[in-house]
């Protein structure tokens, strides 16, 4: 595992946004994977990921936009310009096609991105995630948004926890706990409620049935962010997937489950 190295890098947008992003490689992969961090983390959200990935692949992430060390102009925000802000990191980096993955958010993200730049995705993975947060969704992301303007971050944090981690999970691990903590109250609260926006907005449940690459399907057992029932809707919608429901996890399996994240990553098989 030590051969694998991370370095970082910033690209620009079309738009002029500074957008961070993180390789690691051992410099011997053929293949590359792409990752995209769930609401209000960063790039490094996929560290354990991308090392128990080990040097099969070389994996490549993000600091959306309004996340992190990128920039955090002025909204509004979009699934279609998130993805754009990808496609821009990928010429930076000189990658023509990856397999595409994200959590959450970062699953929104790229399913949008499977969808504009077809051509570019050779497979996908869609972590705790969903194409549509239903009927309620802008009202429910709205105020979910605001409480950040009017509470400040910190006032959330509790609400977070468990939404992220299992009981059993967030009693063993307190430093991964604590440390998610600390990436998200370092958010801009005004940058968080534009992408807090954005999720209300998406709906890429129509792109569902265009997919045609290998795509592997993830969700915690526990997940009441994105429940299994919203995993098995995409499941059913996307010809060939494959999903795997991960006993007594919840909302971030990259972080509670990275080893077994790992492992469904590697088989996306795009021969």
């Amino acid at each position: 595992m030590s051969s694998m190295k991370k370095t970082e890098y910033f690209a620009r947008t079309s738009d002029g946004i500074k957008i961070r992003y993180i390789i690691w490689s051992a410099g011997t992969a053929t293949k590359k994977l792409v990752l995209v961090h769930s609401l209000a983390m960063t790039a490094d959200f996929w560290d354990a990921t991308a090392r128990a990935i080990g040097p099969d692949l070389d994996v490549l992430a993000i600091d959306c936009r309004g996340h992190g060390s990128s920039d955090k102009p002025p909204g509004p925000y979009s699934v279609e310009l998130f993805a754009g802000d990808l496609a821009a990191v990928l010429d930076d980096a000189g990658w023509d096609t990856a397999i595409i993955g994200g959590a959450s958010m970062g699953g929104c993200v790229a399913l949008t991105f499977s969808d504009i730049y077809a051509e570019r995705t050779v497979g996908l993975g869609l972590i705790d995630t969903t194409a549509w947060y239903g009927k309620t969704s802008i009202t429910d992301w709205e105020e979910r948004g605001q409480k950040a303007i009017t509470g400040g971050m910190h006032a959330m944090t509790g609400f977070q926890k468990t939404r992220w981690f299992s009981e059993n999970f967030r009693a063993a691990n307190e430093n991964i706990v604590e440390h998610a903590v600390e990436v998200f109250v370092a958010n801009d609260p005004y940058a968080y409620l534009e992408t807090c926006r954005m999720l209300g907005r998406c709906n890429q449940s129509n792109a569902l049935k265009d997919i045609s690459v290998p795509c592997e399907i993830v969700v915690g057992e526990e997940d009441y962010a994105t429940p299994v029932a919203m995993a098995e809707s995409m499941h059913q919608a996307i010809v060939g997937s494959n999903l795997t429901v991960i006993p007594k996890a919840r909302h971030l399996t990259p972080l509670e489950v990275p080893k077994t994240i790992a492992r469904i990553l590697l088989e996306i098989d795009i021969g």
